[in-house]
C-alpha cells in the first residue's frame, strides 16, 4: 500500500496570496495576510459569493508574487466545505484554468498541494492549489446561522473567513515540498459537531505515525508538527497520544485568534490551517528559523445530512513536509 510520497523533482511554493475577513484582523497571524473584507455580510451578495472572492483575490495576489500569468499555469487544485463545492466553482469562472475540484474538509489544503506535487513531478508545470471558508456560509451549513444567536460549548471553534492559493512549481530554490502522506477515513464514534477536534485527534495521531515510519523520522526531527484544525480540546488529547515530550507540537487552530474569547476553543475552517501554513509556517522557514517541518490538516467529513440522520463524524488527516532552502 502506497501512503507516502518523496518527491525527487525540487517543488517550491513561488507565491501565495491569504485574503481574510474582518473578525480576522484580530488573527495573531493578521500582519502576514494580504487583504481584509470589511464586513461579513453584504446585502448585495451572498455569503457564498463573498466566500467565491475571498478564493479569487487569493489566486490574483498570489500569481502577483510568483511574476506569473494564469496562463503559465497547468491547473487549479482546491475545493471548500460548502454545498459541492460552490465557491471554488464559481472563482474558478473568473480564470480559464482547468480546475480539479477536491474535498477533504478542513484537511482540502494539503490534500490539494499533495496532488499538485504528483502533477508538477509528472509534467514540470506550475500548479495553484487553494481553498477557503466563510464563518457565516459554513456556520449556516453544519450549525445554525448566526442570526439565530445560537450559544457554543467552550469546545466549539470560530470558522475563519479565509481563502487562501498557493503556487508551486518546479524550482530549486525557496520552501520545498519534499513529502506527503495521505490520510485514511477513520471513525472513532463521536458525534458532537461542537467538539470535531476530539473526533480528528486520534486520525492526525495515525498520519503522523505513519509518516514518520515510512520516512525514517523521529519527532526530534522537526522543528514544528503543525495540525490543524484540532483547537485547543484536540491536540490536549493529540500531546497525550503522541507523550513524546521531544515533540514541537502546535495547532494553527488553536494559535489563530491567540486568547480571543470568541473564538472559544480556536479557529477552524477549510481556511484555518491553510493561512496559517502559507504565511506564518512559509516565513518562519523563509527566514531560516525552522528547517524542516510536518503539515497535519485534518478533516471532518460529516455533512448536514448525515448529521441530521444521527451518523457519527468520520475523519481524515493528510500531512506534508516542508523543508528551507539548502
Amino acid at each position: 500500500m502506497v501512503a507516502t510520497f518523496t518527491f525527487s523533482t525540487p517543488i517550491q511554493i513561488a507565491g501565495t496570496g491569504v485574503t481574510a475577513g474582518p473578525m480576522e484582523k484580530q488573527s495573531v497571524f493578521y500582519k502576514l495576510f494580504d487583504e481584509f473584507f470589511h464586513e461579513e455580510n453584504n446585502s448585495s451578495v451572498s455569503y457564498e459569493d463573498l466566500h467565491s472572492l475571498l478564493i479569487e483575490k487569493s489566486m490574483r495576489y498570489a500569481l502577483k508574487k510568483a511574476q506569473l500569468t494564469e496562463n503559465e499555469l497547468s491547473m487549479y487544485i482546491g475545493g471548500d466545505l460548502i454545498n459541492q463545492m460552490t465557491p471554488t466553482v464559481f472563482s474558478g469562472l473568473k480564470f480559464s484554468l482547468p480546475v480539479l475540484p477536491v474535498f477533504s474538509a478542513c484537511a482540502t489544503v494539503v490534500q490539494a498541494t499533495c496532488l499538485a506535487a504528483l502533477v508538477i513531478e509528472k509534467t514540470n508545470q506550475a500548479v495553484a492549489v487553494g481553498t477557503g471558508s466563510f464563518h457565516a456560509a459554513v456556520e449556516r451549513q453544519f450549525r445554525y446561522p448566526i442570526e439565530y444567536g445560537a450559544q457554543k460549548p467552550a469546545t466549539a471553534q470560530w470558522t475563519v473567513s479565509a481563502g487562501v492559493v498557493a503556487i508551486l512549481q518546479p524550482g530549486s530554490t525557496g520552501v520545498h515540498v519534499t513529502h506527503a502522506t495521505i490520510g485514511k477515513i477513520l471513525d472513532f464514534g463521536l458525534t458532537n459537531p461542537y467538539d470535531m477536534g476530539s473526533a480528528m485527534a486520534p486520525a492526525a495521531y495515525d498520519t503522523i505515525l505513519r509518516h514518520l515510519e515510512a520516512t525514517n523520522s523521529c519527532y526530534a526531527d522537526y522543528d514544528v508538527i503543525m495540525t490543524g484544525d484540532l483547537g485547543r480540546y484536540g491536540v490536549a488529547i493529540l500531546t497525550k497520544l503522541i507523550a513524546d515530550t521531544s515533540a514541537n507540537l502546535q495547532d494553527a487552530g488553536a494559535l489563530f485568534y491567540g486568547n480571543a474569547t470568541f473564538a472559544n476553543a480556536g479557529g477552524s475552517g477549510a481556511g484555518c490551517s491553510a493561512a496559517v501554513y502559507y504565511s506564518h509556517v512559509l516565513e518562519q522557514l523563509q527566514k531560516g528559523k525552522w528547517k524542516r517541518v510536518l503539515l497535519v490538516a485534518t478533516g471532518a467529513l460529516l455533512s448536514p445530512l448525515t448529521f441530521q440522520q444521527g451518523k457519527t463524524i468520520p475523519v481524515i488527516a493528510h500531512a506534508m513536509e516542508w523543508r528551507a532552502a539548502p
